[in-house]
């Protein structure tokens, strides 16, 4: 791994984490560690640490390393945790999650880009990342429950399986469609229920699915 690339990413971690407020220190040493550009194409490497989002195929994305970060301390990730994600993308958020040591479980709809993050998590020994190609917002039944849920796609509204697969005491995080753009939404679960807490605003690819969108409404 170059020393150029180690440069960017602690200027990533100091001016684009850090100034906007993320503050634990195991986020902020799990983003230093991970090589985000490994998780791109070779011809978009050298913009892997830049402030924003940058595409990787098949019309997804690998979201701004900040809002990576905020998703991920906003679910409170501890060693031991288990987590599902929805849409693993390029697989640079299921390292992170890794390297906070959690044990992951990720489903992507694309076969394309599963295989690429896949060989990328391999290369990287993310042993306890565990992958599967379907609908994400089905859940992954069979292992429920978990600790934590985490959907990177913007949804029109919770998917119920996935509420019924958050452990009590969980952390459900997504961005769920207001207005003309998404807002991330924590949810809590308790003996008594569920409660929500209102985030920031975000913009993400949209989530499709049984539960989610039917088809992109981006083509529409």
């Amino acid at each position: 791994m170059s020393d150029s690339y180690r440069i960017e990413r602690e200027h990533m971690v100091e001016n684009q984490l850090k100034k906007r407020g993320i503050r634990n220190s195991r986020l902020l040493e799990a983003f230093r560690k991970v090589p985000r550009h490994q998780f791109l194409p070779r011809n978009l490497r050298g913009k892997a640490y830049t402030d924003g989002p940058s595409p990787i195929g098949e019309g997804q994305t690998i979201s701004q390393p900040y809002m990576t970060a905020i998703m991920t301390q906003s679910a409170e990730v501890v060693p031991g945790d288990r987590v599902l994600e929805i849409g693993t993308g390029s697989g640079y958020q299921s390292a992170i999650l890794a390297e906070l040591g959690a044990e992951v479980y990720t489903i992507e709809r694309i076969p394309e880009l599963l295989e690429q993050a896949r060989e990328t998590l391999r290369q990287l020994h993310y042993d306890k990342v565990h992958t599967r190609m379907g609908n994400g917002t089905l859940g992954w039944e069979e292992e429920a429950p978990f600790d934590i849920i985490l959907i990177t796609a913007g949804a029109p509204e919770i998917p119920g399986p996935l509420l019924e697969q958050l452990a009590i005491r969980g952390r459900l995080v997504i961005p769920l469609e207001e207005g003309y753009s998404q807002v991330l939404y924590v949810v809590r679960r308790s003996q008594k229920g569920f409660h929500q807490e209102r985030g920031e605003r975000c913009t993400f690819v949209p989530l499709i699915g049984e539960y989610g969108w039917k088809k992109d409404p981006r083509t529409r």
